[in-house]
């Protein structure tokens, strides 16, 4: 399988190295930011998230006078991450102690409300409870309570600025009614669909920000050497190209669909095939619910555990504990799953994550990558295998096929995008102008010209860049080649920009377009064997970067990746599905006219051995074509044969 995506680090250690404090690299940054009200923390999984947030909230209880630290978490699995730990061992001032009653994280009830409503009247001072914990024990006590008090939110993408989205709401009135300090922590800061996860003048509100990238996590551990990311499509049923896929001698986490997506066929079901794939089942664990199966392939043993089963729920959470618990590499070797074992899971050991289904949400595709990148002796290679349907063209969901396509492949480009090294942008003002490390010196480039659009740039450039490559009217003209370049990078991401910050004038917007396509151009490019990045290929030409010019950056595509990836992953005939499909969304054309011109598109088939083509020179076939393909794209719709 031919990864899209391969990414190779330097194995410096830095980010796994501790201080005199026992923190890593990206704590240390969190810790810097310490007495900020409002602390913003995007950092992958792995990262250290949870032990950051526990050195802020000491902090914040013994130097800075807070009372309380509540600690509010998605989903029971992650509440293990912030239990009692000593700190003081490896040098902090105090350790994190969590009493049994303030550790509310298994399901909503009763009970869990009243032990959140005695905590904030107790004298108590750190709770880790679920985030729909937390909602409905809001609803019942003053707002105000929480005054003095820390909140703190993990994977804050699950909340968003929507009326209806409960948390979102809670949060809000937090910061406009209280004097709460707030900490939210992501791998993140994007939900995957079109709703802004704060509005923007709270979003403001949260001076405390730390951004620490996937490069800079996997560039700094010891043993992992790379990271794959490719998509591999299959016919009919998933199953029909596991074994294919599927190297029983590296852990592995395998994501079946969810059981109401198009691509599952039950989810007992599933899992059932993957075992028989697999092998024999020999012995079953009472206490631990984890499979020994007799592999087919060599009859070794294997140790399976299955987090997809949900007949029994205490079998499966003692299967959970074990998970959190193990501390060899021979403990597991494949896990199954569909919803668990992505937020907050940790597994060191993991090698590979076989994704199965189109995942429209990059926060999702984070989590999951993050399973398999944990830095860990003897593992140098991590792999992400996304495994997708491949659009049928006679299917009557092929427009949808197409969409999640497009999102896959977006996603995995941003990916590259976010594991690319940083360059810093300046105007080059004379020719003895040198640049500094990691600079890049670019003519007639705009300085930024406010603090707003220095923050975007530096805090918010990835996140930009999705929502730029989630636009519909980008993802048509990346495909489209009679769209030139000037019009996506000075009109359509423009657009885009001016929708994510209105509040920004014009001469910002075209600061931070700047930025984006220059940014994006380079991190495309590619750096040669000797970590040198001195050229950039335009038109089949090499141009040395220190000649870089806006105007000649602006007539490049720096998203156009997405054009040859589909060309290269997938067959003519499905790119031509996806291209038709998509040019056909763009025909001005009624089903009138399609019929009275239906008797000439048989005659000039007839005559030409061909199907008349939408993009020709020649006027009259160019109708011909583009009436051909709405009348396909109709039949589709309609289930026609």
């Amino acid at each position: 399988m031919e990864n899209i995506v391969e990414v190779f680090y330097e194995q410096t250690g830095h980010s796994t190295n501790t201080n005199f404090m026992g923190m890593r690299e990206m704590q240390e940054r969190a810790f810097a930011v310490r007495t900020e009200q409002y602390i913003l923390l995007k950092a992958p999984p792995a990262s250290g998230k949870s032990r950051a947030l526990m050195y802020i909230g000491l902090d914040k209880l013994v130097n800075q006078g807070i009372d309380k630290v509540i600690v509010s978490v998605p989903q029971k699995a992650i509440g293990g991450s912030f239990k009692t730990t000593d700190l003081k061992t490896n040098g902090f001032f105090a350790d994190w102690v969590v009493e049994d009653n303030c550790f509310l994280v298994d399901d909503v009830d009763e009970s869990k409300i009243k032990a959140f409503n005695d905590f904030i009247d107790s004298d108590k001072n750190i709770l880790i409870c679920t985030h729909s914990t937390l909602r409905y024990a809001l609803e019942k006590i003053d707002i105000n309570k929480l005054d003095n008090t820390l909140l703190a939110i993990d994977e804050f993408h699950h909340v968003s600025a929507d009326i209806n989205n409960r948390l979102g709401e809670l949060i809000r009135e937090v910061i406009n009614k209280t004097s709460a300090h707030i900490v939210a922590m992501t791998g993140s800061y994007f939900r995957g669909d079109s709703l802004p996860i704060l509005l923007p003048e709270d979003e403001e509100k949260f001076r405390g920000k730390v951004i620490y990238t996937y490069y800079e996590q996997l560039n700094g551990y010891k043993y992992l050497k790379s990271l794959g990311i490719g998509f591999h499509f299959y016919n009919n049923k998933y199953t029909s190209v596991i074994s294919e896929l599927l190297d029983e001698n590296k852990k592995t986490i395998i994501h079946i669909p969810h059981p109401n997506s198009r691509e599952s066929f039950g989810k007992i079901e599933g899992v059932g095939e993957i075992i028989d794939l697999i092998g024999d089942i020999v012995h079953t664990d009472n206490e631990t619910g984890v499979h020994t199966i007799k592999s087919k392939k060599d009859g070794r043993l294997l140790k399976i555990a299955d987090l997809v089963e949900d007949s029994d729920l205490a079998k499966r959470d003692k299967t959970l504990n074990y998970l959190r618990n193990i501390c060899s590499k021979d403990d597991i070797d494949i896990i199954i799953a569909i919803g668990m074992a992505k937020e907050g899971f940790d597994w060191v050991y993991c090698e590979v994550a076989l994704t199965i289904g189109y995942r429209n949400s990059f926060t999702e595709i984070i989590q999951i990558i993050g399973r398999c990148t944990r830095d860990c002796e003897g593992k140098t290679h991590a792999q992400f295998i996304n495994l997708v349907a491949e659009p049928d063209a006679t299917g009557q969901r092929v427009a949808d096929a197409v969409n999640d396509m497009l999102k896959a492949i977006t996603v995995s480009l941003l990916m590259e995008q976010v594991l690319a090294p940083n360059f810093k942008f300046k105007t080059k003002i004379s020719e003895d102008q040198k640049p500094e490390a990691g600079e890049i010196l670019i003519r007639g480039l705009k300085e930024p010209s406010s603090k707003r659009v220095k923050a975007i740039i530096e805090e918010d450039i990835n996140d930009l860049k999705v929502k730029i490559l989630e636009n519909e009217d980008v993802r048509r003209a990346l495909i489209d080649e009679s769209i030139p370049a000037r019009v996506i990078n000075k009109e359509l991401i423009p657009k885009v920009i001016c929708e994510k910050y209105p509040n920004l004038t014009e001469d910002e917007v075209e600061e931070v377009r700047q930025y984006i396509v220059t940014d994006t151009l380079l991190k495309s490019t590619k750096i040669d064997e000797n970590g040198d990045l001195r050229f950039i290929k335009n038109a089949e030409k090499f141009i040395n970067i220190e000649d870089l010019h806006i105007d000649l950056i602006d007539s490049i595509s720096p998203f156009q990746l997405a054009y040859k990836i589909l060309s290269k992953q997938l067959t003519s005939n499905v790119f031509k599905t996806i291209q038709d499909t998509i040019d056909s969304s763009r025909i001005p054309m009624t089903e009138e006219e399609a019929l009275l011109r239906f008797p000439d598109i048989k005659q000039f088939i007839n005559q030409n051995k061909r199907e008349p083509n939408h993009k020709s020179l020649n006027k009259v076939e160019k109708r011909l074509g583009e009436a051909w393909i709405y009348i396909k794209r109709v039949k589709q719709q309609r289930g026609d044969a």
